[in-house]
Order: C-alpha cells, then structure tokens, then sequence
C-alpha cells in the first residue's frame, strides 16, 4: 500500500460528503478540468464521472497507482495524466492552451504559489481549491481586516472569491494538524489586456511585487513601507488620491492600492525617460 509523503505534502481526501460537496460546487460549464496532487484519486474519479481531466502529478508512486486504477479513463481520453512536477512544466504562460476550471485539493506548502500563477494564467476560468483554512481567510479577507494582505488584494482585483466549507482534519489520512477551507475564486473576464485592470502580465506581477513591499513590514505605516521612492513624490501621490499619512498597509482599500500603483508607476516612467 502506498503510503503519504510529507515532502509532498500529501493527505489524502476519503470524506465522501466533502468530495461530493466539492463536485457540486463546480461550475456548470464545458470546461475541462485540471487537477493538481490527485494523490490516490478519489477526487480524480468523481470529476471524471461529469468532466475531461488534465491532471499533474509528483510523485511517482502516486502515478503508478493512478495509472493503474484508472486505466479506463486513460485508454478513452477523459485523464490527461502527467506525472511531473507543475510548477516545472507550468513555466510563465499559461499551463494549458485552452480554457480550463481548476478543482483540487492543492497541498498546503504551494497552494499560495500555484493559486497566485492561477490568477495571472489567462486560461483559467474559476478555481475550486482545498486549501488551509488560514490561507484562504487570507485570500478573501477585506480591508481593515487582521487577515487582509497582498494575496487579499490581487484575488479582489482579479476575481469574486469565498470560502465554500471548512473541512475538520478527521476527513484525511492522515489527517493535517490545521483545518482546511474549500475556495472558490471566479475570475472577472480580461483582467489583462487592452480594456483590462492590468496592460500586461508584466504590469501584474510589478504590482504584486508592489505590493509585498507594502506589505513588508505591516505594523509600520504604509509610507514607511514605501520609503525607497522619493519622499516629495510619494507624499504628492498619497495627497492626490487622499491617503492619510500614518495609514498602514492592512487599513487601505484595494482600489487605493491600484491607483497608487498606476501613479508611482507613470513617476518612474517619466524619471526614466529624463
């Protein structure tokens, strides 16, 4: 019998009624799936029952027995199994050249990475994810919250999000030392692009560089944080958009975050071409 990996991170989902709860919460669309760590594919046959799966799996163990236990769905084309590691196939394009939903329970130690490559991948429509339920409070809280951060601001920008359930340890084996959160994020249509939030995914991921460096000390003010930009243009750009000087990073709204962005931004821009 195959046993968990922690270096993987693997507990394995056998809780019928939270594997059904989290087939019915999935979009009613055409898409096909992607499903990242299948472990021993107890999710992986139930999506199969209603959609086509790509699923990515890294541990080789795990592989055989998928390969084995669902041959079927292999021979006929509904399972698409890689048995690589995703963030070494997933480069910085899309993961897939179609549109595709994402259904997993995610392992905890990448689940903040893949779902921050989720949001910037253009082919990703929603995202069901299992994931620590501390995280997810991360994603979906809001402004003033204790919780709020920068994973809370991209996922608002990019998205309407909620936490689905909670899922108590005892539905794993082995079970984790934390509870877990089903997630769901549906993404907003062309967040990228010429009529998007964001002109390209370079500007993306420069604004969520910006913004771990607003939140790189989150108990100093959010100007302290900012300090490495030149003082008379921050203070110019906080006065224009009415941001109180002694704010800190977790008691301003996502929206204001955007608008500095985009000023600090068009500075730099202007300073370069000098």
């Amino acid at each position: 019998m195959v046993k968990a990996k922690k270096k993987f991170g693997q507990n394995f989902l056998k809780d019928e009624t939270v594997l059904n709860k989290i087939i019915q919460s999935m979009s009613n669309d055409n898409l096909q799936v992607v499903e990242i760590g299948p472990g021993l594919g107890d999710l992986t046959k139930k999506l199969l029952q209603h959609k086509k799966v790509v699923a990515f799996e890294i541990d080789d163990d795990m592989c055989q027995v998928l390969k084995s236990d669902l041959k079927v769905f292999l021979q006929n084309g509904s399972l698409d199994l890689k048995c690589i590691d995703v963030l070494e196939y997933w480069q910085e394009d899309n993961l897939l050249n179609n549109k595709y939903n994402l259904v997993a329970n995610l392992p905890y130690y990448i689940a903040t990475k893949i779902i921050l490559k989720l949001l910037k991948d253009d082919n990703c429509v929603n995202i069901i994810a299992m994931i620590q339920k501390e995280v997810a409070e991360k994603f979906c809280a809001k402004s003033n919250d204790k919780e709020y951060g920068f994973i809370s601001i991209i996922s608002e920008l990019v998205g309407n999000k909620e936490i689905l359930f909670d899922v108590s340890p005892h539905s794993f084996n082995p079970p984790p030392k934390v509870t877990s959160s089903v997630l769901k994020i549906e993404k907003k249509d062309a967040f990228i692009g010429n009529n998007g939030i964001f002109q390209s995914k370079k500007e993306f991921s420069n604004f969520e560089k910006f913004l771990r460096v607003c939140f790189s000390a989150p108990r100093k003010t959010l100007r302290k944080n900012l300090s490495a930009y030149n003082k008379q243009i921050l203070q110019q750009a906080f006065s224009k958009i009415n941001i109180d000087i002694n704010l800190r990073p977790h008691q301003l709204p996502n929206v204001k975050y955007l608008e500095l962005f985009k000023i600090l931004k068009v500075k730099d821009e202007q300073n370069n071409r000098k």
